[in-house]
């Protein structure tokens, strides 16, 4: 059975970033058959703080990291601080090799307060993720305030599905359904068409 990693850097217990880091989690072994793997960033402030000075893992982040690089696929969740990634979820990549994600797919997601935060998926995490060579899929998720207060979170919901349902293709090797290609129909046809018989002008 397939592994799959997820990395919640939410700091508040109860914490959104967590909810959502589950709920996509779930979602993938929703598709495909996964252990799930939780790490909390918040345990791991202080470990992660001891390694950037000392250059040396504590157990339980030599741990944490060996399930990230092992791991078959990896979903990330952070909030959003200063329209970027906190600090905690970065300095936590910051002491794994950076060559121990190249080719492992990854899932970005991100929690704030507002829905102007959300391109911070992609002018921060994205480029991050894809400096360490990893395969991001398309889809990122990001979960404001309102999307939790939403009824039913449709919108949330749907994303959710989406981007799990890429990081399990990339997960399995399973190719995406083929599309056929639309038919193109003459621009000189689709005048025609709409030309009235002089008999009814």
């Amino acid at each position: 059975m397939r592994t799959l990693a997820v990395v919640s850097a939410g700091v508040t217990v109860p914490s959104s970033t967590r909810l959502l880091a589950d709920r996509l989690a779930a979602a993938v072994g929703g598709q495909t058959d996964v252990t799930v793997e939780t790490i909390e960033l918040r345990e791991l402030a202080v470990d992660i703080a001891q390694n950037m000075v000392t250059g040396f893992p504590s157990p339980r982040l030599a741990a944490a990291i060996d399930t990230v690089t092992r791991a078959d696929g990896l979903v990330t969740a952070t909030p959003i601080f200063t329209a970027s990634y906190s600090g905690l979820f970065k300095s936590f990549f910051d002491v794994i090799d950076q060559d121990a994600l190249t080719g492992k797919p990854v899932l970005i997601a991100a929690t704030g307060g507002t829905a102007r935060h959300s391109l911070a998926l992609e002018h921060a995490l994205r480029p991050m993720f894809t400096y360490l060579r990893a395969v991001v899929v398309p889809t990122a998720v990001y979960a404001a305030s309102e999307d939790w207060a939403s009824s039913g979170d449709g919108d949330l919901a749907h994303r959710i599905a989406r981007a799990a349902g890429e990081l399990a293709e990339l997960m399995t090797g399973r190719p995406r359904a083929a599309v056929a290609p639309p038919r193109v129909i003459p621009f000189e046809q689709q005048l025609a068409a709409l030309r009235v018989p002089s008999d009814q002008r």
